[in-house]
């Protein structure tokens, strides 16, 4: 037997999972590249004059680079910044830990409790996630317009304080990867469910709380339905109505229009690379426990 003959194919594994590897990566890099260009387009755009925004070709490199757009477009009394940003962080930041909170104990109940019709009212919190959404939009407008609460926050916030079925399936899988022994222990020293659920089963499910707060303050940043539907009042408006709104009553200039919009995006891109390594680890755990 040829004793080259092992180390000779070991060798071209090595070539083609090499191969493979460059091949790889490759994609990801063109499809990195093709999802970064919009944004690339919209930051030389925030900086360009605007006789230079739609020339023939493409101007890569402003001259002079107008970093007075941003000032422009930030004081603009269309666009009034710091209301908009203010409005937005009430709306995500409560919204967020209401419905972490919320799904987090909803799903503590399907996980850790055992009562009558438990799985059937599982089946039928995750049933809901069958319906469209424009299903329920008018019979939802009507009820929170009966309750009066047409024209302010409530609409908005309100439901999010019990829960949400993607949510709360999320936290009730990963939830069920721990162990019964730790809550059984606990019961046996005295320590009630809230108590188990807040000093033993958080702490656990950290990464899989992340994820789910940074997904629903990623959604209510750029929600713009909700906010459209049931605000009346311009000083209420988030960055996406004022943006909106900025498009209407300034006459779409596009430098202007991009340096106000790259302003509401900065703030959840500095979010993302703050929270990134702990969001990762958030998905990639629920992914292999859940």
């Amino acid at each position: 037997m040829n004793p080259t003959v092992p180390s000779r194919q070991r060798r071209d594994f090595s070539v083609r999972k090499f191969g493979v590897s460059i091949l790889s990566h490759a994609v990801l890099l063109t499809v990195a590249l093709l999802f970064f260009v919009p944004f690339l387009w919209m930051i030389i755009t925030s900086l360009k004059p605007i006789n230079q925004v739609f020339t023939e070709p493409l101007v890569w490199v402003p001259t002079p680079m107008q970093w007075g757009n941003f000032v422009e477009a930030l004081t603009s009394p269309a666009f009034p910044f710091l209301t908009l940003l203010r409005n937005t962080l009430l709306y995500t930041v409560a919204g967020t830990i209401a419905t972490t909170v919320s799904s987090g104990v909803v799903a503590y109940a399907f996980a850790r409790m055992e009562f009558r019709g438990r799985n059937v009212l599982f089946g039928l919190t995750l049933a809901t996630l069958l319906l469209p959404s424009i299903v329920t939009l008018i019979p939802t407008y009507v009820l929170f317009r009966t309750l009066n609460w047409v024209g302010s926050y409530a609409p908005l916030l309100v439901p999010l304080c019990f829960g949400s079925a993607f949510n709360i399936f999320l936290l009730r899988q990963f939830m069920l990867t721990i162990p019964m022994d730790l809550t059984d222990a606990a019961k046996v020293d005295g320590a009630g469910d809230f108590t188990i659920l807040w000093r033993i089963i958080a702490p656990l499910i950290k990464p899989a709380l992340l994820v789910v707060a940074v997904f629903h303050f990623l959604y209510a940043w750029n929600d713009f339905q909700g906010p459209l539907i049931y605000l009346r009042d311009n000083a209420q408006y988030p960055l996406t109505l004022g943006l909106n709104v900025f498009r209407t009553r300034h006459g779409v200039e596009w430098n202007l229009m991009m340096a106000a919009s790259l302003a509401t995006t900065l703030p959840v891109i500095g979010l993302f690379f703050i929270a990134q390594r702990y969001f990762i680890e958030g998905v990639t755990l629920t992914g292999v426990k859940g």
